[in-house]
């Protein structure tokens, strides 16, 4: 692909994260970025990430190749609106919503059905923002592509390769397959997560004594539960009907097991945990699963000065690269209070055999 133009509406932590990527991967290519904060638009021009900075979509998106739709969903009509008068005939036009059938709706509405592709890149952070936005964060990520019937297969074809640049995995759906495959791994267990936030919340004593204990098991499964309120709301306000339907399902299943744990059947419970453990269990086993296996370890540590250090140094005397290294400060579900990750499995490998030779119980994760 030759040298592109690409603008920008909204440049926050997806959209800022596509241009770096894009920025990082084709230096060559102008990005021109519209958002109403103007401290974005002065840092993005300062990381050199922006060339050219707008207040209001006006005629400078006309020049773009691609334009990527990245503010809150709800700004979306007047956007379409806006960008229908500036944008060129061969331009492609592109979203980054976790619900599709809304976009689709106002794409159609505004005459755009020839130039738009839906874009949903499966990344995120509880963190808000251009600032807390990064290149790495669409890397090995699934970026969902939803086209309409009318957009050229060229122009599809164009933003697939496009996707592959910037280090995500594209993958072509139908946009209300989309919504509904969302809602059941993204949208439900948002929904389930800040329920269950908010049980331990209204069942916690008055001196708090749940959420000062609250360790490894319940922080993982809450932890999507500290994601952006204002943003959720609109994403339940928008894929209603799957969500809903999907929360009737599982409120149906929790049922079932309230019911297996009044009969203390054994056989039922025992059942119910072994079914999603295999099933959770093949998400790493799988090639392209969503849940890599991470090259990790636990080890066992004096609680004292130096002992973590004591490790690194270790580590670091015989070159082996540490990714990331740090005390969990519990034991719920962990063997060791030092949790140390590798970039690869001969570095982990390398690092068991040290450490047992030193005496130290370690367990691969």
């Amino acid at each position: 692909m030759s040298d592109i133009i690409c603008g920008f509406i909204g440049l926050g932590l997806i959209g800022g994260s596509i241009a770096r990527a894009l920025k990082n991967a084709r230096p060559c290519t102008k990005i021109i970025a519209c958002d109403p904060c103007a401290e974005t638009l002065r840092l993005a021009r300062e990381q050199h990430i922006v060339d050219a900075a707008v207040p209001v979509v006006n005629e400078a998106f006309s020049e773009c190749n691609y334009i990527f739709l990245c503010a809150p969903v709800q700004k979306n009509d007047g956007n379409l609106s806006a960008v229908k008068k500036v944008m060129s005939p061969g331009c492609l036009l592109t979203d980054v919503g976790s619900v599709k059938t809304a976009i689709h709706q106002a794409v159609h509405e505004a005459g755009l059905d020839h130039c738009f592709v839906g874009g949903h890149p499966m990344a995120g952070s509880e963190r808000t923002g251009f600032a807390n936005s990064k290149i790495s964060l669409l890397e090995n990520a699934f970026y969902i592509l939803t086209p309409t019937p009318e957009v050229p297969s060229g122009k599809l074809e164009d933003l697939r390769t496009l996707v592959e640049e910037i280090g995500a995995i594209p993958l072509v759906l139908d946009h209300k397959k989309h919504d509904y495959i969302t809602a059941a791994i993204s949208h439900l267990p948002h929904v389930v997560a800040a329920s269950l936030v908010n049980l331990i919340r209204d069942s916690d004593s008055p001196d708090g004594l749940m959420k000062m204990v609250a360790a490894g098991g319940f922080k993982d499964i809450t932890r999507i539960a500290s994601s952006s309120a204002l943003m959720w709301q609109q994403i339940c306000l928008t894929n209603t009907e799957n969500i809903s339907a999907l929360l009737e399902d599982y409120i149906r299943s929790l049922k079932a097991v309230k019911a297996q744990l009044d009969q203390r059947s054994e056989q039922g419970l025992f059942e119910f945990f072994e079914g999603s453990r295999i099933y959770r269990d093949s998400f790493v086993n799988a090639p392209s699963g969503p849940i890599k296996s991470s090259c990790s370890i636990n080890v066992e540590i004096a609680d004292k000065t130096g002992s973590l250090a004591h490790i690194a140094t270790l580590l670091a005397d015989h070159n082996v690269s540490i990714k990331n290294i740090g005390i969990t400060h519990n034991r719920e579900s962990e063997d060791g209070v030092l949790r140390v990750e590798f970039y690869d499995e001969a570095s982990r490998d390398v690092s068991v055999s040290l450490l047992e030779k030193k005496g130290y119980a370690v367990q691969i994760r």
